[in-house]
């Protein structure tokens, strides 16, 4: 008998350790780090091709034997027979798992095993074997736990859960051995004559492991690769022969097979994914796809079943608010439509399943890839649709912060028909139980979550977030795929320009007669500072025939109004080159072309301590704080106003203006230090507010700087 090691995904152990005994392995034992096993050569070849939940088969070809460093390391093996696994002429890799507190490296303690490896070839006078990371003809890997390190051949190869027929997947791929566990966990086995029914399918990946495992199939017949092909003791004979009768068994187990499942999508481009990927199983007579939303999914069937799915998370992929409304939409069609039925989803987002106002009677940790997930069984029975849990978020007719929202859009309806705007605020932390900021774009919605304070309940917090994400669109008739939800903590330095997605959209808006681009997607800001609107017509209203210069210019929007309005030239500077391009690009957009618009990547302080030319207005909004590695020193508004509007007024011409700018709240002038260098200040806050920022006076202070 060998000794094994199967390895899998969390939360699959138990499943994986039940599998190999009905695989009629011996000396099953689960572990944290794997399931070990017993096996002849002939059963693991069996294993290998029928396994659905194991991820690599590890086989033992050492005892454990302790070690304290690197020499004990290279000795225990060097004391392994290696020509006895692998020819010289195959390539060979090693994969190392663990360590000590001398072997703290996973390369460290591979490269100490493949020295060992080539030095034994070399010991026994043959040719150093090559070493091939990525596509070795034989790997091995030493597991170190507990001080005693074990080395084992990988017997399987990598990612048995790869069956070979997905081509593609869609924006949420789930892994194949993580599918089946949910297809055993969900109970459907049970009673395989039950419908079986994904309401948001996907790339079909649950479906076509459902119908495999109900119909008896050995995923692993049509492999490409094994680990073992590459093993000295390998059985080519006899594992050829297991593999052609695993192959007609299957054929055999298809033509028996009478079950049909059903899989629903969105979109129908996934379909089309979902459709390939079940013909390339040899399933495709047994699924049956259709285009449709989940929450319009409708109960065909006379008999009970079940209802099993994987929805996007909100993480990577999808959008939080179209989760919401489906949640809060899928809790209610189930008790609607499916009284009898078992529904089981996996989900990353476990708040999300709070929206569906239903008691599970078992949930089930999981691992898909990095995120840790929950799935959870519910039974459709008429205990849910008796109790009484709180009221769902769409039966809150009278909910505070959508009538507050009425009332926003009643207040603004005048000034919006008196102005060429279509980017504005509508609601900014109005009521302090539901503290964030909404924004319309256009025909987009942006929703900023401000972090909540600690002293507010976290769970509570979500709750409020969700009611926002849910009613808005709703008031404002926004479909839920255009809102854009930010969380919006306190940021520092550059924190506030990173990216936090990368979907490389845009949106052209209008504000006055200047449009703009704006990216809702990619970053925190959205690349128009919407409460800076009044200050842009401010600066637009004084640069007429005037030379202009913008700095810390952000996306040119204020350089923009500036050469609409008539300026003879403006000097656009920023230290950033993707916003440098990004103000090209507001340019372009309204016609504004020549040589009299100047573009200069730089850091604007640094520029204008060696600038020597003079402008007749200049604007500067500087962030409040920066320690940009760009930057020579850090940059705090408040310390190093004075210094920053000395330096910049060189460059304002005799008569000239400087409007000076920034967010900082209670942010104080040193107007004595001011008078000091023969310049004066007059605040303009109030002016620069426009109606949709007069809720939050605190959001920006403006002044004009002027030579007394």
């Amino acid at each position: 008998m060998n000794q094994f090691l199967a390895l899998t995904s969390f939360g699959i152990e138990q499943l994986l350790a039940d599998e190999l005994k009905q695989l009629d392995a011996s000396d099953v034992v689960q572990k944290p780090e794997g399931v070990y096993f017993s096996s002849t050569l002939e059963n693991a070849y069996l294993i290998c091709l029928r396994t659905r939940l194991a991820s690599r088969v590890l086989l033992a070809i050492s005892e454990p034997v302790p070690i304290k460093n690197k020499d004990d390391l290279y000795n225990a093996a060097s004391a392994i027979t290696w020509p006895n696994h692998f020819s010289a002429e195959k390539s060979f890799a090693v994969d190392f798992v663990g360590k000590n507190q001398a072997i703290r490296d996973s390369q460290f303690g591979a490269l100490t095993v493949k020295d060992a490896i080539v030095d034994s070839f070399r010991d026994q006078g043959q040719v150093r074997p090559n070493v091939e990371k990525f596509q070795p003809d034989v790997r091995f890997q030493a597991r170190l736990l507990r001080n005693a390190v074990t080395f084992y051949l990988d017997f399987s190869g990598r990612s048995l859960f790869a069956r070979g027929y997905r081509d593609n997947t869609g924006a949420a791929p789930i892994k194949e051995n993580l599918a089946a566990a949910m297809v055993i966990r969900s109970g459907w086995l049970n009673d395989i004559n039950q419908p079986l029914i994904d309401p948001m399918c996907g790339s079909g990946t649950l479906l076509i492991e459902a119908i495999s495992m109900a119909a008896g199939l050995s995923p692993g017949v049509d492999r490409k690769y094994w680990g073992f092909e590459g093993w000295q003791q390998h059985d080519a004979e006899l594992f050829n022969s297991l593999l052609e009768s695993e192959g007609q068994a299957n054929q055999q187990r298809l033509t028996d097979c009478d079950i049909k499942v059903y899989g629903f999508d969105s979109d129908q481009r996934v379909l089309k994914t979902a459709r390939i990927n079940a013909k390339n199983a040899e399933l495709s007579d047994f699924i049956e796809f259709k285009p449709g939303r989940a929450e319009n999914l409708v109960n065909p069937f006379k008999a009970t079943g079940h209802i099993l799915f994987n929805p996007p998370y909100g993480e990577r992929l999808g959008s939080l608010p179209e989760l919401v409304s489906t949640f809060t939409e899928l809790g209610k069609l189930f008790k609607q439509r499916f009284l009898g039925w078992h529904v089981a989803l996996i989900t990353s987002n476990i708040e999300m399943l709070a929206l569906l106002k239903l008691a599970s009677h078992k949930r089930y940790k999981f691992k898909n890839g990095p995120l840790d997930c929950q799935m959870a069984l519910y039974h459709i029975d008429q205990a849910q649709i008796e109790r009484t849990p709180e009221v769902s978020i769409s039966d809150k007719d009278d909910n505070a912060f959508a009538n507050r929202l009425r009332k926003n859009i009643k207040t603004m309806k005048s000034w919006l028909k008196q102005h060429n705007v279509n980017c504005y605020r509508i609601y900014d932390a109005d009521i302090p139980e539901y503290n964030v900021a909404v924004d319309i774009y256009d025909d987009h919605l942006v929703i900023f979550e401000y972090a909540p304070p600690k002293s507010i309940d976290a769970k509570k917090a979500s709750e409020r977030l969700q009611e926002v994400i849910y009613f808005a669109p709703r008031v404002l008739d926004v479909s839920a795929d255009k809102v854009v939800v930010k969380v919006r903590a306190k940021q520092k330095g550059k924190n506030q320009y990173q990216a936090l997605n990368k979907a490389k959209k845009t949106l052209v808006v209008r504000e006055y007669n200047a449009l703009l681009k704006v990216n809702l997607w990619d970053y925190l800001d959205t690349g128009l500072f919407l409460d800076h609107r009044k200050t842009r017509q401010l600066v637009a209203k004084k640069s007429k025939g005037k030379r202009v210069l913008n700095l810390f210019a952000y996306t040119g929007s204020v350089s923009v109004q500036a050469a609409l309005a008539g300026a003879e030239a403006v000097t656009t500077v920023d230290m950033s080159k993707t916003y440098l391009e990004w103000a090209k690009d507001n340019f372009e957009l309204n016609g504004l072309r020549g040589h009299k618009y100047q573009f200069i990547q730089a850091d604007c302080l640094a520029w204008l301590a060696e600038n020597n030319q003079q402008f007749d207005l200049v604007f500067i909004d500087p962030p409040t704080f920066s320690n940009s590695k760009r930057m020579t020193n850090t940059f705090d508004v408040q310390r190093d106003h004075i210094e920053t509007l000395v330096m910049a007024m060189k460059a304002v011409a005799p008569g000239g203006e400087l409007i000076f700018t920034n967010n900082k709240r209670n942010f104080k002038m040193d107007f004595d230090a001011l008078a000091a260098h023969g310049l004066q200040a007059k605040e303009l806050s109030a002016q620069t507010l426009d109606i949709d920022f007069k809720r939050n006076k605190h959001i920006h202070n403006s002044w004009s700087i002027t030579r007394q």
